[in-house]
């Protein structure tokens, strides 16, 4: 059994100093570090999704709101309601996470597991996919 064992003399001025992307100060410790915090980090990473977050962000929010009024509608998994309660309700019917079409070509509207399915006279069946 060999042990090889090397010394190796680092000069402070022949090593590439890296400095923070957030606020470039200088960075001390593991050699693919990139930021100096927490702070700098979550900081630079903010601004880099800024600008499709507010989207995303009012996107969910509307996703999340439909939801909760259809569980609120809905609570045996299966009723009927009319197009005036969910409006009622702040219900907004561009914002949708799928559809379902049956073989005789129904289409139900689902926000996440919980779903709608237009019928005629302005009433819309709610149901619940498990």
């Amino acid at each position: 059994m060999y042990i090889i064992i090397e010394f190796f003399n680092f000069d402070e001025n022949s090593i590439m100093s890296k400095t923070c992307l957030e606020c470039g100060e200088k960075l001390i410790g593991r050699s693919d570090k990139k930021f100096c915090s927490d702070y700098c980090r979550n900081a630079y990473n903010n601004t880099i999704n800024k600008d499709s977050k507010n989207l995303i962000r009012n996107i969910n929010n509307r996703l999340r709101k439909n939801w909760r009024i259809l569980e609120t509608l809905n609570p045996n998994q299966k009723t009927k309601t009319t197009r005036s309660k969910l409006i009622q309700h702040g219900f907004d019917f561009n914002f949708y996470t799928s559809t379902y079409i049956t073989k005789a070509g129904t289409v139900y509207y689902f926000v996440y597991d919980q779903g709608y399915l237009p019928l005629e006279d302005e009433y819309y069946a709610l149901v619940k996919r498990e």
